[in-house]
Parts: C-alpha cells; structure tokens; sequence
C-alpha cells in the first residue's frame, strides 16, 4: 500500500474518531457493513474512491483534505 494511501486511511480513522462515531456507527451512515470499514481502517482493503466520498460526506469535511 502506498504511504500516501496509508496517510489517507489515517486521517478519515483520526477524523471518525474526532466525531466519536464507532465503527459499526459510520458503516450504517455509509451502508456499507461494518467489517468493510474495519479492513479499510486496518490498511487490509484499499476503498474506492465512491467509499472514500461517503465518508467525507457523512463526516462532514472536503475531500480535499485527505489530500494536504
């Protein structure tokens, strides 16, 4: 996995738990199941980037700052 990658997935872990949403939480925001958002938090699965948009959404912040 790239780092840059790896930085992405850390910052949506850091901003996840800023909101105090458990895993099982956002995964129901997100329709997606629960163990889907474990894998991509442990770095196991790489999201796409339609997964990787929901998450921005459902955290309320720009994708754009996953990337800076």
């Amino acid at each position: 996995m790239e780092k840059e990658t790896e930085k992405i997935i850390d910052k949506i872990r850091q901003k996840r738990l800023e909101k105090k949403l458990s895993l099982l939480n956002l995964a129901n925001k997100l329709s997606i199941s629960h163990s889907h958002l474990y894998y991509i938090e442990s770095k196991r699965v790489i999201p796409s980037i339609d997964v990787v948009i929901k998450i921005t959404k459902a955290l309320d912040f720009p994708l754009k700052d996953l990337l800076d």
